[in-house]
């Protein structure tokens, strides 16, 4: 898992982030189902989807009060 760059983020429309985000919180919602199952050896990926969960959020944000 790679971060997403906030350059990238500001590229796109708020439906377009607003698909990301949702696919970003159900990968972060089964990275966490493998941590508990011992399955996931990349426990680092779980913060990593945390930041670009935040960072998203942020853009949209940014987008809708317009600045």
């Amino acid at each position: 898992m790679k971060n997403i760059k906030c350059s990238e983020l500001r590229e796109k429309s708020v439906p377009e982030l607003e698909e990301i985000l949702t696919q970003e919180r159900a990968a972060l919602f089964k990275a966490r189902r493998d941590l508990v199952f011992r399955q996931l050896t990349d426990t680092t990926s779980i913060k990593v989807r945390r930041h670009n969960i935040a960072r998203i959020l942020t853009v949209i944000t940014e987008k809708k009060r317009g600045e």
